[in-house]
């Protein structure tokens, strides 16, 4: 591919192609941000920008149509979910703009011999690397606390989203961010090691797959940038106690299929002990049996095509060597038709078959019966992966014990898609550094300047 393209993933229609930037207009996004840092930030203050962005989260809601059905045609989002989207991304950046001023307030030094506080200051021009999932979502996290902190964004989006990459960048600059504030970069991967190395950048934040996590934070620290890294999950959803499990069912379900099983911190190992093992295994294969993929644009839609043709070819060999390693299909995976896969249930996998460590990026759920407390968070904590968990139990004594063992990022109690734009997003282990959202989130990418005045 020699740019970026709209696939409809659900006609595995081609909408629209979109060339690579050339060298010269990859030299011109750089100084486009360089001059925002040198002219544009030193004359505008925190309160100036976090008002350009809640006027973005107000361009948000006057567009979600457009943006929605954007995202409904590049990846196949049920519409529903993408309005949904729309509608948290400025939530976001609205969060931000109420509270900036707050978290990126001087902090005084007690105890010191003089007047001495901490100054949070930008550090200069980021670079943004986003993947397909949730276009507008990670861009919120990333690009509106660090637009309001005063470091400039050059963002890339996902080779298949040029159309609602273009969407956002005119929001940007509707509300008033000049070019250089916020800009596009439409480029490969060679062109992205150059702009990671160029001197002009001064961080970079990724979410996207291990294999790019990897090459990112290569490149990165041979030239001494920050990176933040959002990589994937095989987020654990244990069930050791419940009085209603109906509705513990319903929550799995409802979590695993959100965005067509195409989130990085969905549940995707459901552990349950042997007393409840049985029932909620019945209950969720009768509850996914039932659910075929869909056209996206229709609102009753639960499950659309996957994001494309390749990534449901993946999974669905991902099920053929677990199968073949001795797993077995609670639920059997059916004819694959484009990028439109139907949901799997497996269980009986083994320490030693792949997909006791792999991710499985779709709607397949994978099934463990344990004894226990203890043996749950042992296989909970087997995997390179740390990003979220879900605990259910009607013990509180023992939600904070299990919380405190597990070495994931995130912990939600009784509870699924409860993201909130207070709330920190990020792992540990393979999953990640650093973290998006939140008090915490702003802070990534600030200078904690020393003042002393003696």
């Amino acid at each position: 591919m020699s740019g970026f393209a709209v696939v409809d993933p659900y006609t595995l229609e081609r909408v629209e192609e979109v060339p690579y930037f050339s060298a010269a207009e990859v030299e011109a996004a750089l100084a486009s941000v360089w001059s925002a840092w040198t002219d544009w930030v030193p004359a505008t203050t925190v309160a100036e920008r976090a008002a350009l962005i809640a006027r973005v989260a107000e361009l948000h809601e006057e567009r979600v149509d457009a943006l929605a059905d954007a995202i409904v045609r590049e990846m196949g989002k049920p519409r529903p979910q993408a309005v949904g989207e729309v509608e948290f991304a400025a939530a976001i950046y609205r969060w931000y703009a109420g509270h900036a001023e707050r978290l990126l307030a001087d902090e005084p030094i007690e105890g010191a011999a003089a007047t001495a506080y901490i100054r949070k200051s930008p550090t200069g021009p980021l670079l943004g690397i986003m993947p397909w999932n949730f276009p507008y979502y990670q861009v919120a996290r990333f690009a509106g606390p660090n637009i309001i902190v005063g470091n400039p964004i050059l963002l890339k989006h996902a080779p298949q989203c040029p159309d609602s990459a273009r969407l956002i960048e005119a929001v940007f600059r509707d509300a008033g961010i000049p070019l250089g504030g916020y800009t596009n970069l439409i480029a490969d991967e060679e062109q992205i090691a150059g702009v990671i190395a160029d001197r002009r950048i001064r961080g970079v934040s990724l979410t996207g797959s291990e294999r790019a996590g990897t090459a990112v934070a290569e490149i990165a620290g041979r030239n001494l940038k920050k990176v933040v890294l959002e990589l994937g999950g095989s987020d654990p959803f244990i069930v050791l106690s419940t009085d209603d499990l109906d509705a513990v069912v319903e929550a799995a379900f409802a979590a695993r299929f959100d965005n067509n099983g195409q989130s990085c911190n969905a549940p995707k190992r459901f552990i349950v002990v042997d007393a409840l093992y049985d029932a909620f295994a019945s209950k969720l294969t009768e509850r996914m049996a039932a659910v075929e993929p869909g056209d996206p644009k229709d609102d009753d839609t639960v499950l659309g095509p996957l994001s494309s043709e390749p990534a449901a070819i993946r999974i669905e060999d991902q099920v053929r060597r677990a199968l073949a390693a001795g797993a077995t299909a609670r639920l059997a995976p059916r004819p694959r038709d484009g990028a439109r896969f139907s949901p799997v249930v497996l269980e009986g996998i083994s320490a030693d078959n792949p997909a006791y460590r792999e991710e499985f990026f779709g709607p397949v759920a994978s099934l463990y019966r344990v004894s226990g407390e203890q043996e749950a968070i042992a296989l909970a904590n087997a995997t390179d992966f740390g990003l979220g968990s879900y605990v259910w139990t009607t013990d509180p004594a023992q939600a904070l014990r299990v919380a405190d063992r597990l070495e994931t990022g995130m912990v939600y109690v009784n509870t699924v898609l409860a993201d909130s734009p207070e709330l920190p997003f990020g792992g540990t282990k393979r999953s990640g550094t650093g973290r998006e959202m939140g008090a915490v989130g702003i802070e990534e990418f600030i200078n904690k300047k020393l003042v002393y005045i003696a």
